[in-house]
């Protein structure tokens, strides 16, 4: 089953950057590669190439990339098929939000990393 099919960007902080990595690559399915983070091509609605990449890094906590702002973040992460990633994620022990939500955007659940972050899965509408 795919997971995590796209993002439109982002980049954050982690207290322990190696072990969150590894947690996104197994029970996101997140392709982490050596340099901490991974690239997402586009792709439009038909699966074909749309011409552009993603970018996402996890780096450590003493990074000054971000300095001054402390802000914090929410991700949302496109997927295929939500209920079937969350039932999935719930079987594998994650700390699923038990609410989904259903709407003209798509449908919306959320799940929380060990670090304590909200992750938001988005599944499009169809056709979108």
């Amino acid at each position: 089953m795919k997971r995590v099919t796209g993002i439109g960007g982002i980049f954050f902080k982690a207290k322990d950057a190696p072990a969150l990595q590894a947690w996104y690559k197994h029970h996101l399915g997140i392709d982490v590669q050596a340099w901490g983070g991974a690239a997402f091509d586009w792709v439009g609605s038909d699966g074909k190439p749309a011409g552009g990449t993603t970018a996402w890094l996890i780096s450590p906590e003493e990074s000054d990339q971000f300095a001054p702002s402390k802000a914090s973040f929410m991700v949302n992460y496109r997927v295929d098929d939500l209920h079937a990633l969350v039932a999935v994620l719930k079987a594998e022990g994650c700390n699923v939000l038990d609410k989904i939500d259903d709407s003209e955007y798509g449908k919306f659940g959320w799940v929380i990393d060990p670090e304590g972050n909200k992750v938001e899965l988005w599944e499009p509408p169809a056709g979108q």
